[in-house]
């Protein structure tokens, strides 16, 4: 159900992105917003849903077909952030990824991120 005023987090739900993204969505589109009653600190912040946003919503609802991903907020795991960051992704970004790793895989990507040298690899496999 979309409301007059909503926090990021029911958009989140109703459209199947994440929190960040809809928070990302408000700064580049411009929707109005303002505190949220009761939160201090000015952080906690309500859309005002207008038509602009509605239409805005209901082009971006994700495909029924797509899963949504689970909750990953309280999972600090690198599985779940990688999830979360590749569920952000565009296809074509998740292309060019999925080319990178099966082109170089893991070694190749962590020698192109400075986090595993040449040599290491080399001394694993003598």
């Amino acid at each position: 159900m979309i409301k007059e005023r909503m926090t990021p987090e029911e958009l989140a739900r109703l459209t199947g992105y994440s929190r960040q993204t809809i928070n990302k969505w408000v700064r580049k589109e411009g929707w109005s917003t303002s505190p949220k009653p009761g939160v201090q600190g000015g952080k906690a912040r309500l859309v005002h849903v207008n038509e602009k946003v509605r239409d805005f919503i209901r082009n971006a609802r994700r495909a029924p077909d797509v899963p949504s991903l689970p909750d990953l907020t309280a999972d600090n795991s690198l599985a779940a952030l990688l999830l979360t960051l590749v569920s952000e992704m565009t296809q074509k970004e998740q292309k060019q990824l999925t080319s990178l790793l099966l082109r170089e895989g893991i070694t190749g990507l962590l020698q192109r991120l400075g986090i595993r040298e040449q040599n290491d690899y080399e001394k694993i496999i003598e």
